[in-house]
Parts: C-alpha cells; structure tokens; sequence
C-alpha cells in the first residue's frame, strides 16, 4: 500500500469516521435512554473500550510488531483458562460461551498476525503452533464454536500467503458476516425451510431461538427506537417466559435491532465496516491485515448468535487487534518524515 500524502489523508479519514461511528453509537444509546428509559451504559462501556483498544494497538503495533500481537494472544488465552465456568443451565452460561469463544478467536487472530511479523520461520512456526494451542485449548473448555473459529482464522491467515492483493480477502470476510447475520434473523423469523430451520435450531438450542423471536417482536413493534437500551429483559414478550435468561437476547444484531431500533444496526454494521476499510488502507502486510480481518468476523459470527459483544475484555481486545493490524510501521513513518513535504493545493 502506498504510503505518501495521499495514503496518509486517506487514513486520517478512516480515523476520523470511525471516531464519528463510535461517536454515533455513544450518542443515539443515550438518545433512545432519553426516549424510553434504560440503562445506556452498557454500550457507552463497550464504544470506550473499542476505542481504547484500537488506540493501544495503533501505539504498541509500529513499536512492538511481533511482541505485542503476541503478548495479546497469551493473555487472551489466559482469560479464558482462568474465566469461572457458570453452572450448566445457569443464566449466565449463554452469555460465558459467547464470550470464551470470542476471546479466543481474537487470540488466534493476534498469534497469526505476530507470525507474519516474525521475519524468522522458527519464530512463525512457534506462533502459528500457538494458534493451534489455542484452538485445542478451546475445545478443551467445551467451546467447539471457538474452536472452530481459531483453526478457521489460522487457515485463512495461512491461505492468504497466495493472494496477491487483499481486496477479495476482505469482501469474502464481509460476505460471510452477512451470511451468518442474516442465517440467525432468518431462524428468528422462521423464515428458512423446515429442512434447513431444524438441524439449525437443535444446534443454536431452541430457548436461544426464543430469545431472538423475543427480541424480533420488539424490533418489530418499535423499528425507529427499539424499546431502549439494556430493557430486553423488562419488556420481553413471553414467548421464552420458561428459559432463563439475563436480560440479553444472545444476538447482538437483534439485541440492537430490539433495543436501538433500525438506527442501532445501522452504526453496528458500520463499526464493523470501517474496521474493514481500516484494514484495506492498512499500511501493513496482506497477511497480516487478513489475519486480523478474519478473527475480527470470526468475532463478528459469534456476536450474531452469542453475547460475545456484551464482554468489556471481547470488545478491547478487538480494538486492540483492529489497532495493532492497521498501525503505521515506524520505517515507513520515517520515510516519509525524510520526504519534502507536499505543495500546497
């Protein structure tokens, strides 16, 4: 990618719309608050630590490019090792699953991307086996979701060594997260073919079946506004009155849809594609961005089936990575510090 005047303009515009998005997240949370009541803290929580994570990633990428993708993925691989398990059965055991899964595809992510910063194969291949580990460790904790999304982020991160460009790379990612998003309202409105809803729902559970029909009666009923933030389980009609809950719908598309409205979507949708256009002007490698692009819609298919966005450690350590992948490399900051400096227009 180029990195002269140009490219720079260019990503301080990415800078300054995903500032606006997460902005606009922060203020209609407490726009539909005013309007129907609810607690917008939740959301306000999670716009700070995306931001946070995303500024540490820019501040720790150019200085520690291998360290500290690697470092990341370590700790989130302790988290989950270390996170308590709720009883099966329990409210919470939803929401824990989501949750585990989407720390450790983030973990994968960052090992992957620490292995194409490694300039030593020994060293890739060590980081890469980490992704694996990760991956097992997964399936150790009972997460087969996450399981699967590390070994499929370190298939990706190592298929991307054949492409050329990162274009199609990134819009396959998007392609998928739209597929998985629209596969879960479509069970939610029972709109897919019997043979198709039935495997589907015996593998989702049907009573998180019933909580995103819950949370589409909402979205339906209010499709402006939704009913206000953090007030599904106050409000929720009482098609799922028998499963235990927490107050989440186990979606976040559909949590927003039922709580923020329409607008509410449309600033989750685009988050998530700015952190895709970030990583389309990313100055750093194909692989690299990739890697990250494919743990980040790994995230994004757990999110739209789980709870995994409603976890302040998930929502940082998606920025961090976001952060860490689309950084400036020091060589080229200083390249172009050496460079005589643009005629003004």
């Amino acid at each position: 990618m180029s990195t002269g005047p140009a490219a720079g303009e260019l990503r301080s515009a990415s800078d300054a719309t995903g500032g606006a998005l997460l902005g606009g997240c922060a203020a209609w949370a407490l726009i539909t608050a005013g309007v129907h009541g609810g607690s917008p803290e939740g959301m306000l929580l999670a716009v700070l630590a995306v931001a946070a994570g995303f500024a540490g990633g820019r501040i720790c990428g150019p200085l520690l490019p291998v360290a500290a993708p690697c470092a990341g993925a370590l700790a989130g691989l302790g988290l989950a090792v270390a996170a308590p398990r709720p009883a099966l059965g329990a409210p919470s055991a939803l929401g824990h699953a989501g949750a585990t899964a989407g720390v450790l595809i983030l973990a994968a992510g960052a090992a992957c991307c620490a292995a194409w910063a490694a300039g030593r194969p020994s060293a890739r291949l060590a980081l890469r086996l980490l992704a694996a580990v990760i991956a097992g460790t997964a399936a150790a904790l009972g997460s087969p979701v996450g399981c699967a999304g590390a070994l499929v982020v370190l298939l990706c991160s190592l298929a991307s060594a054949r492409l050329r460009g990162r274009t199609f790379g990134l819009v396959a990612l998007a392609l998928a997260a739209v597929l998985v998003t629209g596969v879960s309202v479509a069970v939610a409105d029972e709109a897919l073919p019997e043979g198709l809803a039935a495997p589907l729902e015996g593998g989702l559970g049907r009573h998180r079946v019933l909580l995103w029909q819950d949370a589409l009666g909402l979205a339906e009923r209010d499709p402006a506004t939704g009913v206000g933030p953090g007030r599904f389980g106050e409000v929720r009609p009482v098609v799922a009155e028998d499963v235990p809950a927490d107050g989440k719908p186990h979606s976040a598309p559909l949590q927003q849809a039922s709580e923020q409205g329409l607008v509410g979507v449309g600033l989750l949708a685009g988050v998530y594609c700015w952190l895709l256009y970030a990583l389309w002007r990313s100055p750093g490698s194909t692989q690299v961005v990739l890697s990250a692009g494919a743990a980040l819609t790994g995230l994004t298919a757990v999110a739209a089936v789980g709870n995994a966005l409603s976890v302040t450690v998930v929502t940082t350590g998606a920025g961090l990575l976001a952060g860490i992948a689309t950084a400036r490399p020091l060589d080229d900051a200083a390249r172009d510090g050496d460079s005589p400096a643009p005629h003004p227009h």
